[in-house]
Formats: structure tokens, sequence, C-alpha cells
């Protein structure tokens, strides 16, 4: 079938020639309709339980994604409150103000926000706490002797050693956040401070990371190809004859880029990285061919009979670890992680493609090539295989080498395999899950040195939200009806009929939210008692007084008792160093009680009193910024957010925030009717994080039982097609291993490449196996048959481990570190996933050689070739 599919091919190669063209520039004519998403939050689909309760949260209490920018003063006396950083402050805020996308009017920092103070006990002034910057020293410290009576804005908008300050930018859209943030820079830059100034933020930095990977694949993905070209020019001494895999792989590449751009699925950070992988995976079955192509063509024969007795012999091969290598990648779509899917199945699409071209161009361009072309590269490595020089005849001795000393060493190399699992499943037991998006650039990147300054100063730029909801109870509909029900029987019994009166009121107000039917009923009441008769007066009294009490009663989180199990779990929280602040209405309320009843410090405590409480928020709804209020209650006062900023974005140490209020809603339940919810980007993330971890393994385990039926179709063999998956599961094993024991966490890229590292490790296998028994068939015994596969066979495994390792090591390169991720782990899988191959499969066939070819074969105690002799 192979010789069909090649001689076919090179028959009618112009046409072939002219449909490869056509696939390249009509998908290439996609890439303009590129669209480009780097959120995590997209991670998830969009119906996800979590996702859509924490978009739900930003509604409803009006939240919107943050840049952090800090001014740092680490030289003056007084920090950040002298004149000059304060003007900085000042200037910068209303400069961001007017950059459009930016939500002007929540913008906070020193220059946006009110002082509190006391005018006389009961009343209250909200003046701006820096309208205009300081001119002296003496005005800068009020500003900090105010700010040190303010809760809410130590540790977020002043840091508690007064050395920095913080602007925190609204903004309408996440993915304006890095043009937003190269605005600002602008601004910053034509200041005249002497302040350090650092922006950062996970908004900016997805974003910057979305301009950066682009700029990135620039440049990998051309030096990836440049590099495995000069390896391959390398390996097989032609030019002319490179260019065949090189322009296999530009093709396949625009396809499947093109394939995925025109279809209007977004270029996520995963799928950024498919033209990285598919440059060297895409001439992988190439490097096989050429190999065989170049070792067995000599003067005077015919190219194209050559080239077809090559594909007869390479095509089950080929076909089968492409299969297997589209598995891995296929697998990816079983994840619950919408960008890994997509990820995983244009891969999976390219490598189909790349295994045809390969069945059908590689011939078709040979046949193309002139002649002399042909002849001179035939001549060029006969020449370094006569003279013993070259790459080519020292890679033929190394490879006779080692299937000496595999075969001669079987038993020690098989312990040292079992003992290199044993420490690998160890590893793997110290390996922790984290990541974190700021963490994706290096340390000397300016988003990184941004994160740790202002963390290091403020309580944290990474917010999270807990939010309290009070869903259960007596409707205040039914509450109502059953109260009144109660008065109008009274009023009736004294002989005053009521009901008439009240089932009037009712039908005037309609149906409709219970706040606001209760507030339309309580204006009703009122109007009614005008006509009222004098002796009915009380009655109605009485049901205004109950509506009024439902009413109050509705408004669950205005309750002291409510907003001081707010307090405590706040307090909980930060003293238990679980975050570095909090912030919620408790705060509000208890910062306004203080400069309502005294000024002192003593009566920074919530109100005895829902009406305490009550007026303490209505007075604060006098101040500038009224609408803060419902960044932290909603307007029914039914829910309740509390604001928690985290020094870290680590998925670790927001499962240790979660933890640690699990522990203590365990100590102290929740009150009664009342739910737990939670929000917030740095939530988010640990929740992807889990289903990526959950999906990935489920992915693994099945493209591995897939992988495994395919090689026992494949050799029609149980035991053949067990051993074609054990090198490739120590690999894995292995490479993982390592990672624990070195500390490096499990993250996204890490993650993804568990899967589809499984599809490649085991094409080395097939290739070994398929040779072994095809020479078996042509009648040489076992031992002959192993030493041919460490001749030409073992080469082109070799070359093409060194192609597709080499292939992605541009990546070491990036300034990106999930780029550096994949670029060391895939090149050492592939290194290793090569090596252990040469070494495991001999191994175990000369120690067990009944096992696989019959109970007649002797056990073999020295080399093939030792035994030929």
């Amino acid at each position: 079938m192979g010789r069909q599919i090649a001689l076919l091919s090179m028959r009618h190669r112009r046409w072939l020639f002219v449909a490869v063209a056509v696939i390249a520039v009509v998908l290439g004519l996609m890439f303009p309709r590129i669209s480009i998403d780097t959120d995590p939050e997209n991670m998830l689909p969009a119906t996800q339980p979590d996702r859509v309760e924490h978009n739900r949260i930003k509604e409803l209490f009006d939240l919107y994604d943050m840049i952090v920018v800090g001014v740092v003063n680490r030289d003056h006396p007084e920090g950040i409150f002298n004149p000059q950083s304060l003007s900085a402050v000042h200037g910068l805020s209303r400069g961001i103000e007017a950059i459009d996308g930016v939500v002007a009017r929540e913008l906070m920092s020193l220059a946006t926000v009110d002082n509190v103070e006391q005018v006389e006990p009961g009343m209250i002034a909200f003046d701006w706490l820096m309208s205009e910057p300081p001119e002296t020293d003496a005005q800068a410290k009020t500003i900090a002797e105010a700010v040190a009576r303010l809760p809410m804005f130590m540790g977020t908008l002043v840091s508690e050693d007064h050395r920095a300050a913080g602007i925190y930018v609204p903004i309408e859209d996440k993915n304006f956040s890095y043009r937003i943030s190269m605005e600002i820079q602008a601004l910053i830059d034509e200041l005249d401070a002497d302040d350090e100034f650092h922006i950062t933020g996970q908004p900016v930095a997805q974003d910057t990371f979305g301009v950066e990977m682009f700029q990135q694949m620039a440049i990998s993905a051309p030096l990836a190809g440049l590099l495995i070209f000069l390896i391959m020019v390398y390996f097989f001494r032609s030019v002319p004859l490179v260019i065949a895999p090189m322009i296999l792989a530009m093709v396949t590449v625009i396809a499947t880029m093109g394939l995925l751009i025109g279809l209007g699925f977004t270029v996520h950070i995963m799928s950024s990285m498919i033209p990285i992988f598919l440059m060297p995976i895409a001439v992988v079955a190439s490097v096989h061919v050429l190999s065989a192509f170049t070792d067995r063509c000599r003067p005077g024969d015919d190219p194209g009979q050559v080239m077809g007795e090559v594909m007869q012999s390479l095509y089950k091969p080929v076909i089968f670890t492409a299969l297997t290598t589209t598995v891995g990648f296929a697998s990816l779509t079983l994840t619950p992680i919408p960008p890994v899917q997509v990820f995983g199945a244009f891969i999976a699409t390219g490598v189909l493609l790349a295994m045809v071209l390969t069945l059908t161009f590689i011939p078709a361009y040979v046949a193309a090539l002139p002649r002399k072309t042909i002849d001179r590269m035939v001549a060029r490595v006969q020449t370094h295989q006569q003279e013993g020089e070259g790459a080519d005849c020292r890679l033929c001795q190394f490879m006779a080498a080692t299937g000496r000393f595999a075969s001669a060493r079987s038993r020690p190399l098989l312990l040292v395999f079992f003992a290199a699992l044993v420490v690998a499943a160890f590893g793997i037991s110290q390996i922790q899950i984290n990541d974190n998006p700021t963490r994706w650039f290096k340390e000397d990147h300016r988003i990184r040195i941004a994160d740790a300054v202002l963390n290091e100063h403020f309580a944290g730029t990474y917010e999270a939200y807990i939010v309290l909801e009070q869903t259960a109870g007596l409707a205040p509909l039914a509450a109502l009806e059953q109260r009144a029900a109660e008065i109008i029987e009274a009023a009736a019994a004294e002989g005053h009929e009521l009901s008439s009166d009240w089932q009037r009121l009712l039908d005037q107000v309609q149906a409709g939210e219970a706040v606001t039917l209760l507030d339309e009923l309580l204006f009703a009441i009122d109007d009614h008692l005008f006509d009222a008769p004098a002796e009915q007066t009380g009655y109605w009294e009485t049901l205004l007084a109950e509506v009024e009490r439902i009413q109050s009663e509705r408004l669950f989180f205005q309750r002291p008792e409510a907003l001081a199990y707010i307090a405590e779990l706040q307090d909980f929280l930060v003293s238990g160093g679980h975050v570095g602040k909090s912030n919620s209405l408790a705060d509000l309320v208890r910062t306004i009680n203080r400069e309502l009843v005294s000024g002192q410090p003593a009566d920074y405590r919530i109100p005895d009193t829902s009406a305490g409480v009550a007026q303490a928020i209505l007075s604060f709804q006098s101040s500038h910024r009224p609408s803060d209020l419902f960044h932290f209650v909603s307007p029914d006062y039914l829910s309740a957010s509390i604001w928690l900023q985290l020094p870290s974005g680590d998925n670790q140490d927001m499962r240790r925030v979660v933890d640690a209020v699990d522990a203590f809603i365990a100590e102290r339940p929740l009150p009664e009717g009342v739910d737990l919810s939670w929000g917030g980007s740095t939530w988010i993330n640990l929740v992807w994080q889990a289903e990526m971890v959950a999906g990935m393994l489920y992915a693994l385990l099945s493209a591995f039982a897939i992988v495994l039926l395919m090689m026992i179709f494949l050799f029609r063999s149980i035991i053949f097609g067990v051993l074609a998956v054990l090198p490739l599961t120590l690999t894995i094993t292995l490479i993982y291993g390592v990672m624990g024991l070195v500390g490096k966490d499990y993250d996204m890229p890490v993650a993804v490449l568990s899967s589809l590292s499984l599809g490649l490790s085991v094409d080395f296998a097939i290739h070994f196996i398929q040779r072994l028994r095809m020479r078996m068939a042509e009648g040489a015994d076992w031992r002959q048959a192993l030493e041919y596969v460490f001749e030409e066979p073992a080469r082109a495994i070799t070359r093409n481990a060194v192609v597709i390792s080499f292939g992605f090591l541009p990546l070491l390169t990036a300034s990106l570190v999930p780029y550096i991720t994949v670029g060391i782990f895939l090149a050492s899988i592939m290194a290793a996933s090569a090596v252990i191959t040469l070494l495991m499969l001999p191994a175990i066939l000369n120690a067990v050689p009944g096992l696989f070819f019959g109970r007649t074969a002797p056990l073999a105690t020295a080399s093939p070739k030792e035994q030929s002799t």
C-alpha cells in the first residue's frame, strides 16, 4: 500500500503541488481575521457554575477588573507623604481618569477618596482627602494623619510603612489593560518626580502576556525552523532534499492556524503555541523517510523505485506514529478547559495533515528533484561512509555499540530502570499543583518586579471576594400577610372593618420586588391615614409599624449581629496571616459610627441596633462616593461582600485562604439561612487549575488506554503492545518524578504536556518494534533482526530525537516562562524517550526472548553481533 501511494503521488506530483499550494494560500488568507484572548477566566466554559457565580458577583456589587499603579519613595524621611510625591500621585490620578476605557468614577487613590471627620457628636463631614496636591510638608503631614484614622485605606491606598501609595484603576474591559497600562506609563514618563513607579495587576499581566506571546512566536517559530533545517542538512548532506520537510512543516503550520482562525476560534495562550509544536512534530516522519532513502539509494538506482520501497516499509510506522500522536493531542479535548480543547483538536488536525503530506508530498518532491541532485547527495553520503568520517559513520558505530551494550547488560539495565521508576514515583508524590499568571513572566520582567515591590509594601494586589447571602427564612410578604391578618381580625372584633381598604392598598401597589413593594405600601398606608376614620387610626398606625418592622428585618445586613459575624471572619483571616487585608461593610459602618459618636478609637465598633447601623449607612451616603457602599452590600441588603487582598496570586495561597474560611465556618457556623460563595480572579484561577488537573488526569489515562489498544492492534499481539508502551511509561514517570524532586510546580504548561508527550514518546518504540518484526518476517531470527534495528532504524530514531528535541530548544530563549517550560520538558521527554527506547527494548527482549519469540528462543548471553559469529 505504501508503494502504491508513493508511486501515485510521484506520477501526479504537479497536481499534488498545486493542491498543497492552494491549501496554504487559502488558509493563510485567514490570518488577518485573527482574534486574541489571554483571559485565564476563559479557561472555564461560560456556563461553568463558579464562573457564572463570579460574574454574578461582579454585576451584583458593581466590581471591575483593576490595574494597580504603585508610587514608591524609599528615600524621604516621611516616605510618600511629601509634597513632591503626593503631587505625583494627584497628577497621575487625574491623568489616568482621562484615559479611554478607565471607569473614572471608581478610580481609587488619595486624590479621589473622602476624609471623614466629626463636626460635632452626631454630625460628620466628608471632604476630599487630597483635593489639591499639598504645597508644604505640614499639609502633607495633615494628609498622613487623616489616612492613619481611616483603616480602609491603610494597606490599600497607602502602605503601613508610608513608603508607597497605590492607585487602583478600574477598567471597562480587561482586553484594554495593556493599552491602558502603556498610556499610564506615558503619563509617568512625563512626571517630574524621583519616585519609583510600578504597574501591575492580573488584567495587565494577562494582556501583556498576550502581546508578548505573539512577539515570542514571531521569533521562536522561525528560529525552530532554521535550527531543524540546519540539523537535517547536517544529517542528510543535501539542501534541496531537506527543503521538502521544511515546506511540509510550513504548510502544516499555516493550514492549521488558518483553519483555527477561519473557523472563528480565538487564539489563546495555548493555541499560540501551535506553530512551535507543529514545526518539529510535522517533520518527524519525514526524518525516518529521508533517513531510509539516503541509506538505501545508491548510484544508478532509480530514486522513484527506492522511494517506493522506503514508503512500503515505513507507511505503517508513519501512520501509527501519527495516530498515536494524534490520540495524545486529541485527548486534550476531554478536559473541561475550552482553550486546551481547541489546542488539542487543532494540533491533532495538524499532525494528521503532516502524515498525509509525508506519505504523498515527500515522494512527489523527491521525484521532482533533478537526477544530478540525487546523485550528488548519494555520492556525499557514500564518501563519508567510505572514509569513516562524518556524523553518519560515527552514528553507525555508536548505534551498534549501544545495541551490544543493551543486549549484554540487559539485567543490570532493567534493574536500573526499575530503580529509576521507584525514585520517580516518589518524586511524583512531591509534586505541588500551583499556578499564577503573573509568574508566567521571568523574574526580571517589569510585571514581576512591580508585583514583588507592591506586594512587599501593600496588603496585596490580588483580590478575592467572599459573598454572604441571606436566602432562607419566612418571605417578607408572607410574614406581612400573617401579621396583618391578626391586626385586621382584632379590629373586626372591635367593630372596625379594615379588610377591604387593606386589600385595595395591596392591589394599588401591585406585585413586585419585596423591598419595592414594602416601600410603596408604607407610602400608601401613610396617605390612607389622612382619610381613615379617627377610631381606625390606631389600627392603621399598627399596620404601618408592622410594615416598617418587616422591612427592617428584610435588610439582613443592617443587623448588628450579621455585621459582627463578618467582622469576626475578617479578623480571623487577617490575624491568622491568611490574607493581607480585608474590607467590608462592617469596616465602613465602624468608621462612620466612630465619627458620629465621639471620634475616639473606643467607638470604632458596630452599633448595637439596626437603627444605629442604618444611621451610619445613611450618613455615608452623603459622601462624595456614595456608590462605594454598594461594592460591599447589595441594594436590598440581602448580600454582602468581603474584599480580600492577597499578597500572592499562587493557587496554593488561595487554597489556604479557602481552607481557612472553611475551618472558621466549622467552628462558627454561618447565620441561619445564610449561604457563602466565592468570586474574584484569584479564586477563578484556583477553580480552572483544579478543573485542569482533573481533566488532564482523565485525558492522560484515556490516551494511555487508547495508545495501548492501538499498539496491540498494530502488532496483533498483547505482549508486543505492552512492550511498546513501557518506554513511554518510564519516560513520563521519570520526567515528572524529576519535576517533583526539584520542586517544579505542576502548572498549566506542565499539565498539558502530560497528555501530548504520551503520543510523541511511543513513536520510537513503534519504529523499533515494527522494523524488528519486519526483518524477522523476511527470514532473520530475532537476534539478527535486533542487530539490524541498530543499523538504519536506530540511526533514524536518533536523528528524529535530535531533530525534535533541538526543535523545541529555541523556546529556552523566551521571556515567558510557559514557553521555557514547554521547551525544556518536550526536549527532555523526546531525548529521554529515545534513549530509554534504545536501551530498554533490547534489554527486555534479551532478558526474556521466549516471552516474545516462543519457547524455543534461547536466552541471549552476548550481543547480537557476537552471537551471529
